[in-house]
Order: structure tokens, then C-alpha cells, then sequence
């Protein structure tokens, strides 16, 4: 039995119907020539045989009395892999555009806490000798990071599955209402005892911070705006989603970043930028004011392998009102880096676990009332959307024998935050995957439209034109761009 985080179980307090919690990724594979074999059983399968391999799909929460505080990971006593791994058929023709409303479905159905938090569903019916699968864990068990950890046990790195050794099961754990709460007090006490520890360490990184605020800072961004610009993304939202995904080819954004001496997220950045720019255009215009991107970062100290969110909060200026796209660029290159490295010297402020008595109570009376009350509509945003970078895997893998050639990751949209754009690099692509209210942005293919002709203007700004054939040619929506 472990008591769950402060941070990891904010995101269990914050979850409603139309803001549920869960992150995920849509995973596309090749199935191999002569293929006879049922990829739904052959992927349960494997799934069965890797179940130990990572306390994510064994474990379960057990809600504290009264829930007065955080619930505990307890161990399940059996994982039914006919729930957890389940199957749909796509519509005709099978093609990427009914595989991404697919997704936008699945996403926005919320998971069932009485079980452990994950659940993959294979997708059939695709055009072609291609298979697909939606898997979604739920943010209070994995961040971006100990997600890529996590695919490292689902996956293979040749066709033939390695070998895993046979593992008696687990007896399931089921405390009862005094081991529970005497849990919740030990945690508390512990992070009260550890806050204390830490005071004096604090009061220096403060210092510091405050000391060097002015020096390392341009000035417009010393005193930045308090607020972000209202756009048509920053509303209330409901419970439907609108999903859609795109790969670029990672080797041509790592020259057009050398060319530029940024680095690789400054380009995702300005490509965002610019994304946005063109599609805000079609929706009456982009405003004056730049927009802001709530950017995660990790702080996850090296070799940390827990299964917990790890990540702080910065806020990044999109300079959105430079039109020029390579000035815009240069712009955030400069700014980008140096608010990272503000958020990676404060770090130490930033605390993934804490007390959490009586937490759920105020937490999810709160997010419940903003939903209700649309303070979402009448406060001015902090952020304008989320965007978030995360380093994937460098070479293929493959699930049950097939090859996946594409990686897609699904994220959350809150109120106020009604569209998240993360990115995740795969094989040589950088795979971009917009997830949108659909209440505000109805079919989020028009962000992908908007990305290719965002970097088409940026290779034609900032890069040679490549010799290499099919990269600058004017991309297809609906289907993901070859890296």
C-alpha cells in the first residue's frame, strides 16, 4: 500500500465529466507480410505476459474514509484483460481520418477508478496491411517522461518479442479504514517534516532567483503581461473532444534549429506559433497580443524511475504578433531558454508531493464549480493553450510482431485551456497530436492544415530547400507525413 502524491492525486481531484484526466497515445502499425494472425489476441497476450513489469497495470486506488485525503495504491486481485484490453472496428474506409475520430471518442470517455488506471483498445478495420491501437493511462499514474519508461516494457525492439519469465501473480492488498488513515497521517506528517527540512535551501533559491531576475531577463520579459489574450480556445468546455495528428521529419527540424543555434523545442515552439497564427486567422484573427503557452518541464532528477508526475509549470511567450517567421523564431529562442532555465534553478520550489488532508474536498468542489459557474468565459486566461515536448523513442518498435510506424501523443484540455498540443519524437519523425474541446474547436484537422503550411513557411524562410524528395511537398490532412 502506498498513499498517492500530492501532485498525482491533484489530478484525480481536478477530474470531471468534461475534464477528465487521462493522458494517451495512438500507436499505428505495419503487420507483417503473410499476416493470418488476430492482433487483439496476439497484443492481450502480451499484455498478460508483461502485467509485473510495471505497478501501473496491476495496481488500483483504494479511496481513504470519508475521502478526507488522498486514496492509496493497493494491488489488484486480478486484472480482467478482457476490460482493459478491448477492441473496436473502424467505419469505411478505414482511413486516418476515421482512425483520429476514433481516438476523439475513445478520449473523451472517462476511466473507471474501481480498476486499475489503464486500458488499451486495438483498433481494426484500417485500410492496407496497418493496424492501430488507443492506449490511455491516467495522469495521477504517469507524465510524459515515466510514460516513455512505460513503453519500454510494452515494446520490442525486433520483430520477435523478447522473453519474459513467468511471475507468479500478486496477492491483491484490501487495508482497511484505520490502516488507511493511519497512512495518510504517516504521509502528511513525513511532508510536513520534510517542507521544514527544506526552508532554509528554499529561502537561498529565492534569494538567488530574486538576485538574478533582472540580469538574466530581457526587460519585456522581466515584466511580462499578467494575463494571456482571450481567444475563441479559452471558454468553457464539454465533454467531447476533436483529436488529430501529424509527423514531420525530425532530421529536417534539427537543421532548421542548428541554422537558427536554438534548440529542437524552440522550433516545436515557433512551428506552434505559427500553426496557430494561420488557423486563428480563419476564426476572425489572431490577437495583437501574443499569445502564452503553458509549457511543462520535468524535474525529474536522473535515473528516477517512479511511476509518478514529475513536472513543474512555466509560461512561455509564443510571440504570436512577429510575423516574420524566422524573427519569431529568434524571438522565442531567446525567451524560451532562459524562462526553462529560471524554472529548472526554481525547481527546488516546486514540490511533486505534499499534505493532503482534506484536499479532495476543496480541490474537486472547485474545479466542479468553475466548470458550473463559467468563470472560465469571464476571467481573463493565464495560458492560451498547452504545449508539451517530450523525447521518445530513436528507433523502431514493434508490438506483437508488427512494426509501429507512427506515435501520437493524446493529452488533456481543461476549462479556460481548450486545446493542448503535445509532441513526441519517434523513429526519425516528430509526431504532433492536437486534442481540442469539440465544443470549440470542432474538427482540430484544421491545426494540422494550418501546421504544414507553418512549416513549409519556415523551411522556406530559414532552411535550403532540401534535394531530398516528398519533404516540401504540400501534405494530404488525414494522412501522416513520412518522415
Amino acid at each position: 500500500m502506498k498513499p498517492v502524491g500530492g501532485l498525482d492525486g491533484a489530478f484525480l481531484h481536478l477530474e470531471t465529466p468534461e475534464t477528465p484526466m487521462h493522458v494517451a497515445s495512438l500507436h499505428l502499425f505495419e503487420l507483417p507480410p503473410r499476416w493470418r494472425g488476430d492482433f487483439h489476441a496476439r497484443v492481450q497476450q502480451l499484455m498478460r505476459e508483461r502485467l509485473h513489469l510495471a505497478p501501473v497495470f496491476t495496481r488500483k486506488l483504494a479511496p481513504m474514509p470519508l475521502q478526507f485525503a488522498n486514496p492509496a495504491w493497493v494491488q489488484d486481485d486480478a486484472v480482467d484483460l478482457d476490460w482493459h484490453v478491448q477492441r473496436v472496428r473502424l467505419p469505411a474506409p478505414g482511413g486516418f481520418a476515421e482512425l483520429q475520430d476514433c481516438v476523439a471518442w475513445l478520449h473523451a470517455q472517462p476511466m473507471d477508478r474501481s480498476r486499475p488506471l489503464w486500458q488499451l483498445v486495438v483498433i481494426d478495420g484500417l485500410e492496407g496491411r496497418r493496424a492501430a491501437y488507443y492506449f490511455k493511462v491516467h495522469h495521477a499514474v504517469v507524465d510524459g517522461q515515466s510514460g516513455v519508461m512505460l513503453a519500454h516494457t510494452l515494446y520490442d525492439l525486433t520483430p520477435r518479442p523478447r522473453h519474459i519469465a513467468a511471475h507468479a501473480a500478486s496477492s491483491g492488498e484490501h487495508p482497511g479504514a484505520a490502516a488507511l488513515a493511519a497512512a495518510a497521517l504517516r504521509h502528511d506528517a513525513g511532508q510536513v517534516v520534510s517542507f521544514l527540512r527544506q526552508l532554509p535551501q528554499v529561502a537561498r533559491t529565492v534569494g538567488g532567483i530574486a538576485g538574478n531576475l533582472a540580469d538574466s531577463l530581457p526587460k519585456a520579459l522581466a515584466r511580462p503581461k499578467l494575463f494571456a489574450p482571450r481567444t475563441i480556445i479559452n471558454r468553457p468546455i464539454e465533454a467531447g473532444r476533436s483529436f488529430s495528428a501529424w509527423s514531420l521529419p525530425l532530421d529536417r527540424l534539427k537543421a532548421l534549429a542548428s541554422a537558427h543555434e536554438a534548440k529542437l523545442n524552440d522550433v516545436v515552439l515557433a512551428l506552434s506559433a505559427g500553426t496557430l497564427r494561420r488557423w486563428l486567422a480563419g476564426q476572425g484573427g489572431a490577437p495583437r497580443q501574443p499569445l502564452v503557452a503553458a509549457m511543462p518541464i520535468s524535474v525529474r532528477a536522473p535515473g528516477n524511475t517512479e511511476y509518478t508526475t514529475q513536472a513543474t509549470m512555466a509560461l512561455v511567450s509564443l510571440h504570436t504578433d512577429i510575423a516574420d517567421p524566422v524573427a519569431r523564431l529568434h524571438a522565442i529562442r531567446d525567451s524560451a531558454g532562459q524562462v526553462k532555465a529560471m524554472a529548472q534553478q526554481a525547481k527546488g520550489l516546486m514540490p511533486t508531493d505534499f499534505p493532503s488532508i482534506g484536499a479532495p474536498w476543496l480541490m474537486h468542489g472547485l474545479a466542479a464549480a468553475y466548470g458550473r459557474s463559467g468563470l472560465a468565459r469571464a476571467l481573463p486566461p493565464v495560458a492560451n493553450l498547452v504545449i508539451s515536448n517530450v523525447p521518445g523513442p530513436s528507433v523502431p518498435l514493434y508490438a506483437a510482431g508488427a512494426r509501429m510506424v507512427g506515435y501520437w501523443p493524446v493529452s488533456i484540455v481543461e476549462h479556460g485551456l481548450g486545446l493542448n498540443l503535445t509532441v513526441m519524437s519517434y523513429d526519425g519523425a516528430m509526431g504532433f497530436g492536437f486534442v481540442a474541446a469539440r465544443n470549440l474547436v470542432p474538427d482540430a484537422r484544421a491545426l494540422v492544415t494550418a501546421l504544414v503550411e507553418a512549416y513549409d513557411e519556415l523551411l522556406a524562410a530559414g532552411l535550403p530547400a532540401p534535394k531530398a524528395r516528398g519533404h516540401r511537398r504540400k501534405a494530404t490532412p488525414g494522412r501522416p507525413e513520412s518522415p
